[in-house]
């Protein structure tokens, strides 16, 4: 399967059927309009009869995950519609970055040293009085094949003040930082930036730049802007075959997903300016064009746009 970005395609009637999600201040509208052509007739997982021709051909399969781009964008637009869901108040969250000493590379140690700092945590916040918390954290792999952690702790109410200093005691394996998110849009998207993206002198290195190299903004450990030059997704190819890019909590709230119209999607946008838009061709193994998919994303948090207003119809929170 290939993905190909076309010009915007959007529904051509208020009644045309659509899918929203909406993920705390964030909703997005999927538009799909399925081409119901044909020409191949799969005989199993690895072969197919081309009906033209009456050949018989071989499926292209990934060879793994950084080659398949479907796979990495649906855990991160997983990831990124988690964070949107829970993180609609910065001040009820801290975001804590864990880090190694040395350059520890199992994965399976990982997980394993966040389960125990989590439990740890947990008593820690007990035994000054705090709130109880979920989580939601995500692995990052460094070029030179390490391994941290930025978790997002998410409190019912105005997240405490806990000192770096205890935060590094509780974890015991290294530096840990913690950052304020006040001021950020759309969380979801700033944060997987950290799990995809690679800065161009990193990515040098190691001889890993395929990808789109562009500018971006930052702010450094003094608070001061500056621009730095990344290479979009170059750090996706640093992480294992199967490996699960973030994990949560079990009281983390899902997105919640519907069907309706395009007219009814519109009153659940109300004024919140759209951010962002694409649309995509899906193409088969063979290059027959399946599906076109438009994807519009409004942010109700933006200071350009209005209140965002829950719909009033029953919807169920997504699968995952």
């Amino acid at each position: 399967m290939n993905i190909d970005r076309i010009p915007d395609v959007r529904p051509n009637t208020p009644e045309a059927q659509v899918t929203v999600k909406l993920c705390g201040n964030i909703i997005e509208i999927r538009y799909m309009r399925s081409i119901p052509t044909a020409v191949i007739k799969k005989i199993n997982a690895d072969f197919y009869v081309d009906k033209r021709t009456d050949e018989v051909k071989e499926f292209r399969h990934a060879v793994n995950r950084s080659d398949n781009k479907n796979s990495v964008s649906q855990s991160l637009r997983k990831l990124r519609d988690l964070i949107n869901t829970n993180l609609t108040e910065p001040d009820k969250v801290l975001w804590v970055t864990l880090t190694y000493r040395e350059n520890m590379r199992d994965t399976k140690r990982l997980y394993e040293d966040f389960r125990r700092f989590w439990t740890r945590f947990r008593y820690y916040l007990v035994k000054y009085g705090h709130p109880t918390a979920e989580y939601i954290t995500a692995a990052e792999p460094q070029a030179r094949g390490a391994w941290h952690l930025h978790c997002l702790f998410l409190f019912p109410e105005k997240a405490p003040f806990i000192p770096n200093a205890d935060v590094a005691h509780i974890w015991r394996h290294g530096f840990t930082k913690t950052k304020s998110l006040q001021g950020i849009d759309n969380p979801g998207l700033y944060l997987t930036a950290y799990l995809g993206d690679m800065e161009l002198s990193e990515a040098l290195r190691t001889g890993n730049t395929r990808g789109q190299i562009t500018e971006i903004s930052a702010t450094d450990e003094q608070g001061k802007k500056q621009k730095k030059a990344i290479v979009k997704g170059a750090r996706l190819r640093l992480y294992p075959p199967g490996f699960n890019l973030y994990r949560s909590s079990r009281g983390v709230k899902r997105p919640m997903i519907w069907q309706t119209t395009e007219a009814e999607a519109q009153e659940i946008v109300n004024s919140a300016p759209l951010t962002y838009e694409r649309t995509i061709a899906v193409t088969n193994e063979v290059g027959e064009v399946k599906n076109i998919i438009n994807y519009r994303q409004y942010n109700g948090a933006s200071k350009e746009g209005g209140r965002l207003d829950a719909p009033s119809k029953t919807i169920s929170p997504e699968d995952t």
